[in-house]
C-alpha cells in the first residue's frame, strides 16, 4: 500500500468528519472525488499483487531459476509481509472507528 492511497483514505475521512460536523463547504473542498470503497479496494489489490509477485519469485528461486537472486527474493518477501501487516493495521483502525461510531449516543 502506497502513501498516495493512505492520503486518499485520510482525505475521505476528513471530508466525512466535516460533513458530520455540519461544515458542508469544508467537506466539499476536502473531498477529492475519491470513493472510500474504491481506495480500499485498490489498496487490497495492490497488497495482493505484491504477495503474488513475491511468491512467484520465491518459487522461481526454489526451482533453481538463475535469474532470481536470494537477496531480491528476501526483499520481495519482506515487502509483501510488511504491506500485509500495514493492511491489517488499517483494517483494525477502521473496525475501531466503526465501533466508536456505533457506540455514540444520538
Amino acid at each position: 500500500m502506497d502513501s498516495k492511497g493512505i492520503e486518499q483514505v485520510l482525505s475521505v475521512l476528513k471530508a466525512t468528519s466535516a460533513t458530520a460536523g455540519g461544515r458542508v463547504a469544508e467537506a466539499q473542498s476536502l473531498a477529492t472525488g475519491a470513493d472510500f470503497a474504491q481506495v480500499l479496494q485498490n489498496s487490497i489489490a495492490q497488497v495482493s499483487q505484491t504477495q503474488q509477485q513475491a511468491e512467484a519469485m520465491a518459487a522461481n528461486f526454489a526451482a533453481g531459476n538463475s535469474t532470481e537472486n536470494l537477496h531480491e527474493v528476501m526483499i520481495a518477501l519482506q515487502t509483501a509481509s510488511l504491506s500485509f501487516q500495514e493492511m491489517i493495521q488499517v483494517r483494525n483502525k477502521l473496525v475501531s472507528a466503526y465501533q466508536d461510531v456505533m457506540n455514540m449516543q444520538v
